[in-house]
């Protein structure tokens, strides 16, 4: 018995080298690469903000001298489809005042000091991660004040249009440059119709202008919630 059991234990110890040496090799595996998560952004929701820029009256009774001009904003925007971004925004510029005016041949001077601008537009854009180009249009109010003098003393007269409403329209671009924060830079119109003197001073009477703004701005928004990175796409 005892020569039947170291025979067993010698067979197995010569039979397990065997074994392992049939047995395949083991498969190597890499690791997966890591991949980063991708950042999405949303311009879906609200924002309040400022802005900064300068204002050039076109053919009207202002003076044609850019003057600077500051203000706020704020909106709503919706994102879908999903580049597209549809949005209200309401905005209100000031303006310094500005006395200077239109002088004509017989020394009449015009005035129409323009210091306040005032829009609420509709705005379309279209985005690719943090930027968002854009177009806005909609309603325009301004606050001015139509003035005629001659050798400095006020004049009387009577004019038609000198409207407060008008239209606007305009175009930007809109960057996310951190979560919930983002910076534009916009171009925009208001156009206020025309000006016509029906009476005063004869070198003014049936003179004809339209009212109109072209103004630049740089400005800031704080999104609210769902604006900068909203989520990770694995």
């Amino acid at each position: 018995m005892k020569s039947f059991l170291l025979g067993a234990a010698a067979l197995i110890a010569l039979a397990a080298p065997a074994a392992a040496a049939d047995m395949p090799p083991r498969t190597y595996t890499k690791a997966p690469a890591y991949t980063a998560p991708q950042v999405v952004y949303n311009w879906t929701g609200f924002y309040i903000g400022g802005h900064l820029g300068g204002a050039f009256a076109g053919d009207g009774f202002q003076s044609s001298d850019a003057r600077f001009l500051g203000g706020l904003q704020g909106g709503f925007d919706y994102q879908f489809a999903p580049n597209w971004v549809v949005g209200i925004e309401a905005q209100y510029s000031w303006l310094p005042s500005n006395n200077n005016g239109v002088v004509f041949p017989a020394g009449t001077l015009v005035t129409d000091n323009t210091n306040q601008l005032g829009s609420v537009t509709g705005r379309l854009g279209y985005t690719w991660g943090p930027a968002l180009v854009y177009a806005k249009g909609g309603y325009a109010w301004r606050n001015n004040g139509l003035g005629v003098s001659v050798a400095g003393v006020p004049a009387g007269f009577t004019a038609t249009g000198n409207s407060r409403d008008g239209y606007t329209v305009g175009a930007g671009l809109e960057y996310m440059f951190a979560p919930n924060w983002s910076a534009k830079a916009e171009y925009q119109y208001y156009n206020f119709g025309k000006t016509t003197f029906t009476a005063g001073p004869a070198d003014i009477v049936g003179v004809s202008r339209r009212e109109d703004d072209h103004t630049v701005k740089v400005g800031v928004n704080y999104r609210f919630g769902w604006g900068g990175p909203a989520a990770s796409r694995y």
